[in-house]
């Protein structure tokens, strides 16, 4: 101990004063951030959710609240409540909702890989992109997507034509059994190597 601190001081250090202000100021937003989630789910996804009927009561009004300063003041009304339960209360929610937005995360991405094909098949080096899908997908009616390509390419030159092909190439590619993820992987290299690139 040094001579400067006296032995109160030291006991007083060896005390349990809780959280410190910086970490209660982390955990109230990390609940707000949860109840803003809460708020933007749909009301199907919110009924799943075990939480207390006074949180889900004070979700509805927040939803119903449209001016924005009344609706982030509400919101922070509705954290207010939130943290009135333990975080143990809210675990399995989290969870829910982390393992939520994975997936989202991955059928976005999916979508991404599907539009970035569409592009290549209408693009200049369509040709290559469709012996690729072709060989990947055996299956497809070659002449029917083909000729979508044909008409979709002649829309995206048509001012004010409806992309109704660009639409249905983008419907086929969907409904196609998916490939592995090492040969979905392989389908945007060979947009790499093509002269556009």
């Amino acid at each position: 101990m040094s001579p400067s601190r006296s032995r109160n001081q030291t006991e007083l250090d060896d005390e349990d004063y809780g959280p410190s202000r910086t970490q209660q100021r982390r955990d109230a937003l990390a609940v707000l951030t949860l109840a803003g989630q809460l708020v933007e789910l749909p009301p199907s996804r919110l009924a799943k959710l075990d939480l207390p009927d006074d949180v889900v009561r004070e979700i509805d009004n927040t939803r119903r609240v449209t001016a924005h300063v009344a609706r982030k003041r509400q919101l922070a009304f509705l954290a207010k409540v939130m943290r009135r339960y333990d975080e143990a209360d809210f675990a399995n929610v989290r969870a829910e909702l982390g393992e939520n937005r994975d997936k989202q995360r991955q059928e976005t991405a999916a979508m991404h890989r599907l539009e970035a094909l569409r592009e290549r098949l209408i693009g200049d080096d369509g040709d290559a992109a469709l012996s690729t899908l072709l060989d990947q997908h055996p299956g497809i009616d070659r002449q029917h997507l083909r000729s979508l390509i044909r008409q979709a390419r002649v829309e995206k030159i048509t001012p004010n034509k409806p992309p109704k092909a660009y639409r249905e190439i983008f419907k086929l590619l969907k409904g196609l059994p998916r490939p592995d993820d090492s040969s979905e992987a392989s389908l945007p290299d060979d947009d790499a190597t093509s002269p556009d690139a």
